[in-house]
């Protein structure tokens, strides 16, 4: 009795401790945390291309990791930091665009949108219901609204210095992670060996397939789409076109899409006269917008096989949840548990 008294207060006291010291080291490591989950999301996703980078350099290790490191800065680092001064910095200007709709005239349809197959006629109804109540008072409620989310956006972001701090120590981080991947990978396979055995090891591949998909499906998208969808709008003289290809990258991270920015541009032409550029930023916006379609998908199932519903769900509450970080950690959380769960309710049971 007396031994097995002792035996349960030294398991609990181990427990305790055990908890205790885990807490601590993660209150610790607090400040660090975004960077180092961005830096392993980085090098899952981006593992494949620098083993080829190894390859074709006399696979030298180190100059795999200085080429990755500033592939990093030009491809992920610079366009992300400065999409995010450019919206913080313009936050006034964006605002006062939502005041401009106040005063601003709807003309009428033009003749030849009548002459459109299927939606012409009802296309021209809308405008001309449209041109008759005018955008006064759409925009009145528009504007206290644009307000908050560029101010709510703005404190989120916080000051340029911390994100530029956090971006250039997630580089750091990333370099240090590639030049030791595989030591890393093998002591991440034996911790889920030690937790499940064969299963355990299996899942934390998973895990990392889960990351790629989506740091492939949702960030290579992005990009993509935005670079495309920024190009077309210079393309057709859109003013602005820098401010609106960031605000177009953050809503295709948020899944939201870049239509939400080209189809007001579209509006915009047309309504300035240009029907010329209005038809073939109409053209370009089809084509950009019904890409995350095709490559989305695509990218992600390189990965792993992810819902669509999942990865934006995991965007839109890790963004609420956390902030900028969210984006990246709220479907990276989401697509391994889902990983992990449906593997093991497909995993028939033994004998």
């Amino acid at each position: 009795m007396n031994s097995t008294q002792r035996d349960l207060t030294q398991t609990t006291l181990a427990v305790l401790f055990i908890g205790g010291l885990i807490t601590a080291s993660f209150w610790i490591m607090q400040p660090f945390l975004p960077a180092v989950i961005w830096a392993t999301m980085v090098v899952v996703a981006t593992w494949p291309v620098m083993l080829k980078i190894q390859a074709r350099l006399w696979d030298k290790r180190s100059l795999a990791v200085a080429v990755m490191t500033m592939l990093l800065l030009l491809v992920l680092v610079v366009p992300l930091a400065l999409a995010i001064v450019t919206l913080v910095d313009n936050a006034d200007r964006i605002v006062n665009w939502s005041k401009l709709l106040t005063a601003t005239r709807v003309p009428p349809p033009p003749d030849w949108v009548s002459g459109l197959p299927v939606v012409g006629s009802k296309l021209q109804q809308v405008w001309q219901q449209f041109v008759a109540e005018g955008v006064q008072d759409f925009a009145a409620r528009l504007a206290p609204y644009a307000k908050v989310i560029v101010t709510w956006f703005a404190n989120h972001m916080g000051s340029f210095g911390m994100v530029l701090f956090q971006f250039l120590l997630t580089v750091l981080i990333a370099a240090i992670m590639y030049a030791g991947g595989e030591s890393a990978a093998a002591w991440m396979k034996r911790f889920g060996s030690r937790l499940a055995g064969q299963k355990g090891e299996h899942a934390v591949v998973l895990a990392s397939q889960a990351i790629r998909g989506v740091a492939l499906g949702v960030v290579v998208t992005a990009v993509v789409q935005s670079l495309l969808g920024g190009i077309g709008l210079a393309i057709a003289g859109v003013p602005m076109a820098a401010v609106l290809t960031a605000l177009m990258f953050m809503l295709c991270i948020a899944q939201l899409g870049p239509i939400l920015v080209l189809a007001p541009a579209v509006a915009w032409l047309y309504w300035s006269g240009d029907n010329a550029w209005g038809t073939f930023l109409l053209v370009w916006t089809l084509v950009v917008g019904s890409l995350d379609n095709i490559l989305r998908p695509y990218l992600i199932k390189k990965g792993a096989d992810l819902p669509l519903l999942l990865i934006l769900a995991g965007v839109i509450g890790g963004l609420i949840t956390f902030g900028l970080v969210g984006i990246f950690v709220g479907p990276v959380v989401l697509a391994v548990g889902y990983t992990l769960i449906d593997a093991w309710v497909k995993d028939e049971p033994q004998a």
